[in-house]
């Protein structure tokens, strides 16, 4: 028992030391201005990434191609990003006044600009976990490019495999493939990346867009192209960073740009003195809560609320979600559209111009009326950003050289988290956070609690959270023993300590908001990373967190206006 157990701390701690090395290691490339990832500067990087083995980036270790972390990671990063050999992270430079047409992303917020057909760069406006989360992202796409380059290459040359000289030529044609010669090239892919045609077949279809069918083929391709040309002619893909961006981060610049916006809307709306409820969410939850009830008015049977919410997260809802939105904006809501690159939107709640008639929950008149409290909801920030936004936000605002303190009631922030105990779409409520790699630890008393939440057809638990620096890094060995240690951690997200960090900062040193105000924290399960099968790369939420999502969001709520 004792060697088991002593050989699964030393794996753990293995792996706790990985994750360091590798944040260490980012933060030195990160000051010396540019690196090879699969020269012998992202060597540390590789290693620690495959001791790691984290659990998203699945079966990396291996020869043959992995293929949900390879989705998982071309989405968070710009297309076309696979053919390019130089990748230039930038602060905002001016290229949005340029001819260089932006791409974003699909699952993760960001300006990138092709500059030509070399050269990507991408912009990084959210801090250090921004450039982490892409290294990292940029590591396991490198590592999966060589397992391409070695297994197409025949001899010292450079001659490559018949397999691989297909699937060039399918590729670079760029036709559209009927059924039948789609099968054949899948054949090829299969041979290339040691998986079955079953495998390719399946993820063919997830990597397809309408503009792209064949965009797997494309991807595979170029990246096994660009390893060809490490390995056999030592034309290495080279990260760098530029000096603008060296200068400026950890510089709040846009936290702070983006905090004066929002008070000087609040001043000029005579709100900047009222009581502020700050919650960071995401900008449909708060709204549908308080609006849905009077927009969607049907006179018919009782409808359930939660279906009610249900039809209006469905995406072909469209109509649906215009008409909420436009009662909100009529009755109290101010949307603020993020022009400050943190790419946080905003939306202001003045509770003194809604109608509380429509509000299907409990609530206490005389606090609308006599105390009048706003609602500020700001979308969520990634990772160490919460800490340059809400340390900005709580700052007092300077008007006419008058120093106006913001009335800060009470903060609370939900967000997604993954669980180590339940599974998809189940609530924690944290009662401390633990800073991953430090022995930091932020507790606080939350104004949520399990009885809060529970018997409401969603399993609740509660205890303390891990803020891990990227979910990215997380791997079984490390989970396990957050969950079975004395930290009795039940889940891990990226920004509660640096949400925390800022709170305590602003109530207990800086002395500029109320030393008690309230804070609320809770989380729904996006994943269960202790599962196999069931980690952030194995897909979205879908409808499953609307519930949990609803019932946070109306607990919040009615804790406010009651």
């Amino acid at each position: 028992m004792s060697s088991k157990k002593h050989h699964a701390r030393t794996r753990a701690q293995e792996s706790s030391h990985a994750i360091e090395r590798m944040y260490i290691t980012m933060r030195h490339l990160f000051n010396r201005g540019f690196y090879k990832p699969m020269g012998i500067s992202g060597e540390t990087l590789r290693h620690a990434l495959l001791l790691l083995q984290p659990e998203i980036y699945g079966s990396i270790g291996e020869d043959k191609a992995e293929l949900e972390g390879l989705l998982y990671v071309i989405d968070r990063l710009p297309q076309g990003i696979e053919e390019c050999t130089f990748i230039n992270l930038t602060s905002d430079e001016g290229y949005a006044q340029s001819h260089f047409k932006p791409i974003i992303p699909e699952k993760r917020r960001r300006n990138c600009y092709r500059i030509d057909d070399e050269q990507i760069n991408i912009e990084i406006t959210r801090g250090r976990s921004e450039i982490y989360d892409i290294l990292t992202h940029l590591t396991f796409l490198f590592i999966e490019s060589h397992k391409i380059g070695n297994r197409v290459i025949i001899d010292e040359d450079g001659s490559t495999t018949r397999d691989w000289e297909k699937l060039e030529k399918v590729v670079l044609s760029k036709r559209k493939l009927n059924q039948e010669a789609r099968e054949v090239t899948i054949t090829y892919a299969a041979n290339i990346l040691g998986r079955t045609f079953d495998e390719i077949s399946a993820s063919y279809k997830l990597f397809s867009s309408p503009t792209q069918p064949e965009r797997f083929f494309h991807i595979i391709y170029w990246l096994g192209k660009l390893a060809i040309e490490e390995l056999v002619h030592g034309k290495k893909r080279t990260v760098t960073f530029s000096p603008m961006l060296r200068e400026r981060i950890g510089h709040h610049i846009h936290g702070e740009i983006w905090a004066d916006n929002i008070k000087e809307i609040l001043r000029k709306n005579a709100l900047l003195e009222r009581p502020i409820h700050v919650v960071s969410a995401n900008m449909h939850s708060v709204m549908n809560t308080l609006y849905s009830g009077k927009a969607l008015n049907s006179d018919g049977p009782e409808t359930d609320i939660f279906e009610v919410y249900e039809s209006l997260s469905k995406t072909e809802n469209e109509s649906l979600r215009n008409k909420v939105t436009k009662e909100a904006l009529q009755n109290g809501m101010i949307y603020i559209k993020d022009a400050s690159r943190t790419n946080i939107d905003v939306q202001i709640f003045d509770t003194a111009k809604m109608n509380h008639d429509k509000i299907d929950f409990e609530i206490t008149e005389s606090i609308l009326e006599v105390e009048k409290p706003v609602i500020l909801v700001m979308d969520y920030a990634f990772g160490e950003q919460a800490y340059e936004t809400i340390d900005e936000l709580l700052k007092p605002y300077n008007v006419k050289g008058e120093k106006i303190h913001l009335n800060v009631e009470s903060i609370s922030i939900m967000g997604k988290a993954g669980i180590l105990e339940g599974g998809k779409g189940d609530i924690m409520i944290p009662s401390a956070h633990i800073f991953e790699g430090t022995a930091d630890n932020y507790p606080f008393n939350n104004e949520l609690n399990k009885e809060d939440l529970e018997g409401q057809g969603v399993a609740v638990y509660a205890g303390s959270m891990v803020t891990v620096l990227g979910t990215s890094l997380q791997n079984k060995d490390i989970l396990k023993f957050f969950y079975d240690s004395t930290w009795k951690v039940i889940g891990l997200e990226m920004e509660g300590a640096h949400y925390q960090k800022a709170i305590q900062a602003a109530s207990k040193v800086r002395a500029s908001i109320k030393s008690d105000v309230k804070v609320r924290y809770a989380y729904y399960a996006s994943d269960n990373p202790l599962e196999t099968g069931a980690t952030l790369a194995s897909g979205g939420l879908g409808t499953t967190g609307v519930r949990p999502t609803y019932l946070i969001t109306r607990t919040i709520l009615k804790q406010i206006l009651n």
